[in-house]
């Protein structure tokens, strides 16, 4: 009789071994779980930051560029469009790869290059637009004769020449507020993108 009550016992303390030890393989799982997850994040996290604050840096540089450039010869020669062209190029990377900004945690940093690659995309079109419509328009007026369709054609290089410097004054502006969320990825990234910036300047 005895023999039975022990076996009892022993039955139950091995049953109630099975069922901590389910639950500790439970606990245990649902904890690798989301430790993998929250690492997932950061990685992601990080890759975002890194290359938008790539994207970023290499706009400043090179609208940078676009200015000394412009500041020599004919302000929008062919070197300076060129660079402006390229500027362009990162918007159409940054357009691509859009969807990764949600990888970033902070929404007001998200908002904020957002709204600066918005800004900078519009009056970029519009420069490179200007650009080939004067051309487009100096083309006809060397052919044109007549003194009142050449006026207008000088009247419409004027006002494409006006609405392309303001166009690339706004440019100036924008790329002036890159540097804030480059430093705001900083942090995200774990890098510092003073270094492309150096790189370019030496």
């Amino acid at each position: 009789m005895a023999s039975d009550t022990f076996g009892f016992l022993t039955d139950q303390s091995t049953l109630l071994a099975v069922v901590l030890g389910a639950i500790l393989a439970t606990i245990g799982g649902f904890t690798a779980t989301a430790l993998e997850r929250t690492l997932d994040k950061r990685q992601r996290e990080r890759n975002s930051a890194l290359f938008f604050g790539e994207i970023l840096s290499t706009l400043a540089i090179i609208i940078r560029f676009a200015d000394e450039t412009k500041k020599i010869g004919d302000p929008y020669g062919p070197i300076t469009m060129r660079m402006l062209r390229s500027a362009r190029n990162e918007l159409d990377i940054y357009d691509r790869n859009r969807e990764n900004l949600f990888d970033l945690g902070d929404p007001d940093l998200r908002a904020r290059i957002q709204t600066l690659l918005i800004r900078l995309s519009m009056p970029l079109d519009g420069v490179i637009e200007a650009a080939e419509e004067i051309r487009n328009l100096r083309t006809q007026l060397k052919a044109q004769k007549d003194p009142e369709e050449r006026a207008e054609l000088e009247a419409r290089i004027g006002a494409d020449e006006t609405r392309r410097e303001n166009a690339y004054k706004f440019i100036l502006e924008t790329a002036a507020q890159l540097q804030g969320p480059i430093t705001g990825l900083e942090p995200l990234a774990r890098h510092s993108f003073d270094r492309l910036d150096k790189i370019a300047r030496s």
